[in-house]
């Protein structure tokens, strides 16, 4: 077991506050919006071990002075010690899974993600016509999907999937801009999918002048009006101009309260507004945006794949079990997480698994094995090494899923 040491990454939508008030830190000022707990190459997290044996824990018997290491590097040395040959059998030698700490404190981009077949059928089409992967314009970084699940820590605000085209007509007539009249009477004269299709591919392909004037006007009285428009105002704050302003009102506005969680599967278009949380996803890059950003919308290929259908945003609470884990129930065989609520005095949780994992702290102090983890802190357990955790606190299980 490794404690690990995690970066944290500058987005701009980040909170300036957040997550220094969870690790008891002084804000710096600057936004802090990711904590990346994983394997991920772009940030991986970093464990101490010797520095010639990365296949081997430090022990208090060894000689060799400790290093830190990107887990990148300790995994590549043996994947099969760290990850299990089961996981190594299923997803390759790499974690499959990246958990993050979320702190929003602006909208993030509007975006939605491929499936497994999407994502490699991009990535070879990308390659084949020799888009350079760090390309502007490029659109598959890789081959596999981002099925991603959020966990509220804090009252957090989100949207997600498309509600039904009469709700959307309603929110948007009831701003009355008369530009807005067009996509009114789409939503309110075509069956479901044929109606946010079209809405959707009309807004995001309006001419940018008109776009700006139509999003001042409906943002303004969106201010107006308060209540359920509110959160439209507030995005237009953030993003003048933005199509994706409108693109937003086409979909189910979710508030969750710490312990609340929201799955996002593949082609259900999704932003993040405001708060804290724990993110769990597969381990990719694949995005694509559709609104709240001023990076390349690739509008043929995200129409591709968007799942035009209205549907219900599907707030998840964990499942409680004898063991007194909690988990979050999701399709996504990449990863599974759980909670656990840990009494001080009672007897200590047993976390031992077949698969890699990643055990992170929230509330409290939890001691894990031999390691005393405070809010933010976090470590790594190799597949099938014995570990227990005891309380009084939070702790959250990032792990592979059965």
């Amino acid at each position: 077991m490794d404690r690990l040491s995690n970066t944290v990454r500058p987005y701009a939508w980040g909170s300036t506050t957040a997550i220094p008030a969870l690790l008891g830190t002084a804000p710096t000022g600057e936004p802090q919006a990711e904590m990346w707990m994983g394997a991920h190459p772009g940030a991986p997290s970093r464990v101490t071990r010797p520095a010639k044996d990365t296949t081997t824990r430090p022990t208090t018997a060894t000689t060799t002075p400790p290093t830190e290491l990107p887990l990148t590097e300790v995994i590549a040395a043996d994947p099969e010690g760290e990850l299990g040959a089961a996981t190594v059998a299923r997803f390759g030698p790499r974690l499959p899974f990246l958990l993050k700490l979320l702190a929003a404190g602006a909208p993030l981009s509007l975006q939605v993600h491929p499936d497994l077949d999407q994502a490699r059928r991009g990535y070879a089409d990308e390659e084949a016509r020799g888009v350079p992967i760090d390309a502007p314009h490029r659109t598959y970084k890789d081959t596999n999907h981002k099925p991603e699940l959020i966990c509220a820590l804090t009252p957090f605000d989100g949207l997600c999937g498309f509600r039904g085209p009469g709700e959307a007509a309603d929110a948007m007539e009831a701003l009355g801009v008369d530009s807005l009249k067009p996509y009114v009477d789409l939503l309110r004269a075509h069956p479901e999918e044929a109606a946010l299709r079209e809405v959707l591919t009309a807004i995001l392909g309006a001419d940018p002048a008109e776009m700006a004037e139509t999003v001042a006007e409906a943002a303004a009285a969106a201010e107006r009006l308060g209540g359920a428009h509110a959160p439209y105002a507030r995005i237009a704050h953030h993003y003048p101009g933005d199509p994706g302003v409108l693109a937003a009102m086409l979909l189910n506005h979710v508030r969750l309260q710490p312990g609340e969680a929201l799955f996002l599967g593949a082609g259900v278009p999704h932003a993040y507004l405001d708060g804290l949380g724990v993110e769990i996803m597969a381990n990719s890059d694949n995005v694509l945006r559709c609104g709240l950003t001023p990076k390349h919308i690739d509008i043929p290929e995200l129409l591709s794949i968007v799942r035009f259908e209205a549907t219900e945003p599907g707030v998840l609470r964990p499942e409680a079990s004898p063991s007194g884990e909690e988990r979050y129930e999701t399709p996504a065989d990449e990863f599974a997480l759980s909670r656990y609520t840990l009494a001080s005095g009672a007897a200590p949780a047993e976390l031992t698994a077949p698969t890699p994992q990643i055990l992170l702290c929230t509330a409290g102090t939890v001691r894990v094995g031999e390691l005393d983890l405070t809010p933010g802190q976090s470590v790594y357990v190799p597949a099938a090494e014995a570990v227990e955790a005891a309380g009084p606190g939070t702790l959250f299980r990032a792990t592979v899923a059965a």
